[in-house]
């Protein structure tokens, strides 16, 4: 009976440690580690890859923001699961996309009433905006609904509302975006790219100096 008792009371004891071990390692020791590794290699992915402008974080170059003026190179469309009203910069409340197929009819309104909007506000005094020119990612949400980039045919869309609003010439706009469009992912993965928030922090810059 002793024994019985003392062996028990030893594999206690020792489950114990090995389990007191085991969340030295693994939940302080290795979370530590991690953590360190990342800051020093790869401080601004581990924080979020956040964007800062005027000595403060503006958002990630990540993430999609929404609710820019026309003054501003306008986003993709978000159509997610639902909407917030904390924080209006990020529409979305939920990361998701539309669920509607192709031919489904309330994306089709969707799609051309999208189409409307881009060819109207984009239209400017001396430029008119054709529907053949805008670009799918102008009048679709992307997957998540919180891409944040644009292609380069959508920035170049926008060009002349941008400097006309911001009293720039179009050549300066045109250079910028240039600036800010990224090539494809090593040569050949994914598209050519532009964030829209790093477009916009660049083009305050430029306008404020103008």
């Amino acid at each position: 009976m002793n024994n019985s008792v003392s062996n028990t009371g030893r594999l206690l004891w020792a489950g114990l440690r090995a389990l007191l071990v085991l969340t030295l390692v693994t939940g302080v020791i290795y979370p530590l580690a991690v953590t360190g590794v990342a800051q020093a290699l790869f401080h601004n992915k581990a924080n979020g890859s956040e964007v800062k402008a005027d000595g403060k974080v503006v958002g990630s170059s990540l993430i999609g923001q929404q609710n820019y003026g026309l003054a501003y190179f306008q986003p993709r469309p978000a159509k997610g699961l639902g909407e917030n009203s904390v924080n209006t910069q990020y529409k979305l409340i939920l990361s998701g996309a539309t669920n509607r197929s192709a031919d489904n009819p309330e994306l089709v309104t969707w799609v051309k009433a999208a189409k409307a909007k881009v060819v109207k506000d984009n239209s400017t005094a001396d430029y008119k905006v054709e529907p053949s020119q805008v670009p799918a990612d102008a009048v679709t949400s992307s997957g998540s609904g919180l891409d944040p980039d644009i292609s380069p045919a959508y920035a170049e869309l926008q060009v002349h509302r941008v400097a006309e609003r911001n009293g720039l010439s179009v050549a300066q706009v045109e250079k910028l975006v240039e600036e800010h469009t990224d090539g494809r992912t090593l040569g050949f993965i994914g598209e050519p790219r532009v964030n829209v928030l790093e477009l916009n922090i660049a083009l305050k810059a430029l306008a404020a100096k103008s």
